[in-house]
């Protein structure tokens, strides 16, 4: 009996991710998997989502009937076990059987056939016992609803084992922002991430009812909306480029550049932030820099608007002499503050990779604020939640050149209210000191950080 498409394209996305370092959500939607039937498309992307969000919860539960060390196990054995573990723990509508012996069939597939018996031993030892799997729907249920504050904080290790996160990045987390607000932002990054998009035209939006898909109003932004149910990525509109999803932190960056003659978008693939600015500013001359041919080529298709000007190179050696009134250098970061969309990121991020980043985001800030022209502005953003990306570069950056100096993000929101663009009230919730901060599990949304600097 063959493989159902659903786990065929499952266990090849997860391979994929695992060995190229790859993006699950972006394999999904390519056209590779087009071809799928949306219950098929549905089944997959529930299984590689499920897979990568708990991955240490199901390596901890298949390492007690497992006779052999997960790390000594080929990574189709491996991935072969997670998906039948996080089936048999989560989708129950999903027989145990049909998990089981799908995933016996995939190990056989990736001519892994001697470890065929083992995978069943395996399994059969796990569906015999269902207390872990209980346990595990437990979690899952009370993400559904309010957390319960616990009489004493829960520590590192509990936070990190019972939302399945890097202990590492959760001892951050607790630092940082405390530990009331990381057990909220690892429970959010455990569910799945409202669809959000740019408040389509009114020709558009009658387009998405009339395919199914129901929008309902952005919580943070009057100008963005939630997918509440439906199918938007076979939509025409989609399909087209009319409509892109981005989440509504990342569009209220964009509304923070707010409105210039000479605009300059450093960083600017994929380019929902590019199409924001643009929209905003039809009359502006726009120059929209990526480093990566690839990227440059789907950034101009994304962002079609005349007035914008796409090139192929490196900020940090722009080959353009003007400078700009304002800049917006949303520089490329860990993603740690996009993990419910991202999940394979908490798993392959390390944290001499902070380090790393750092100095290349002070390299970027800085030959970005070069280009910035007297009384011009430059927002500087991520979508991070460390401290070493975001506040650490921005200072630094301040202290080597006391041309610029940083502004309050609070007078910018104030003034997209009074715009009528602002649907979050709870500004101060908004700010941390001069910065815009949002918290996944605060907000309904990613975590960004955004500075605003004015050139003198």
């Amino acid at each position: 009996m063959p493989v159902s498409p659903s786990r065929t394209a499952a266990f090849d996305v997860l391979l994929q991710v695992d060995r190229e370092d790859a993006y699950a959500s972006e394999l999904l939607h390519s056209s590779r998997y087009a071809k799928l039937s949306p219950a098929d498309h549905g089944l997959a992307t529930e299984i590689v989502m499920g897979v990568l969000r708990w991955r240490s919860t199901l390596d901890r539960e298949i390492a007690q009937f497992s006779s052999q060390k997960l790390e000594k196990l080929d990574i189709e054995v491996l991935t072969a076990l997670r998906m039948a573990t996080y089936q048999m723990a989560y989708l129950h509508r999903v027989p145990q059987r049909a998990a089981v012996h799908e995933s016996v069939e995939l190990v056989k597939r990736a001519r892994k056939r001697s470890a065929a018996p083992f995978v069943n031993a395996v399994l059969r030892k796990a569906s015999n016992q269902t207390e872990w799997a209980q346990k595990l729907r437990g979690v899952v249920a009370e993400l559904e609803g309010e957390p319960r504050t616990p009489e004493q904080p829960p520590t590192v290790g509990n936070l990190a084992a019972k939302y399945s996160h890097p202990a590492w990045l959760v001892e951050r987390w607790m630092k940082h922002y405390g530990w009331k607000a990381a057990r909220n932002i690892c429970r959010y990054n455990q569910t799945v991430a409202a669809t959000a998009i740019r408040r389509p035209a009114p020709a558009d939006e009658a387009e998405l009812e009339k395919a199914g898909v129901t929008l309902l109003n952005g919580e943070l932004l009057k100008t963005a909306a939630r997918v509440e149910s439906g199918d938007l990525n076979h939509t025409v509109p989609y399909r087209e480029g009319r409509i892109a999803i981005q989440d509504e932190a990342s569009q209220l960056v964009a509304l923070l550049v707010g409105k210039g003659g000479n605009i300059l978008d450093c960083c600017a693939a994929p380019g929902g932030k590019t199409r924001i600015i643009a929209d905003r500013n039809p009359g502006a001359r726009i120059l929209a820099a990526e480093l990566h041919p690839h990227r440059a080529r789907l950034l101009r298709k994304l962002v079609p608007a005349r007035n914008v000007e796409v090139i192929t190179a490196d900020v940090r050696a722009l080959p353009v002499s003007r400078r700009f009134d304002r800049v917006l250098a949303d520089v490329p970061c860990s993603g740690t503050g996009t993990l419910a969309s991202n999940p394979e990121i908490k798993w392959r991020l390390k944290p001499e990779d902070i380090v790393d980043l750092h100095s290349r985001q002070l390299a970027i800030l800085q030959a970005a604020m070069q280009h910035v022209t007297p009384g011009g502005r430059l927002v500087y953003s991520t979508c991070s939640l460390e401290r070493e990306e975001n506040e650490d570069v921005v200072e630094k950056a301040l202290a080597a050149d006391a041309s610029s100096r940083v502004i309050s993000c609070r007078s910018e929101l104030e003034r997209l209210r009074a715009e009528n663009e602002l649907a979050w009230e709870d500004l101060d919730s908004f700010t941390s000191g001069p910065y815009l901060r949002t918290i996944p599990g605060i907000h309904p949304c990613d975590g960004f950080f955004a500075a605003i600097l004015e050139k003198g």
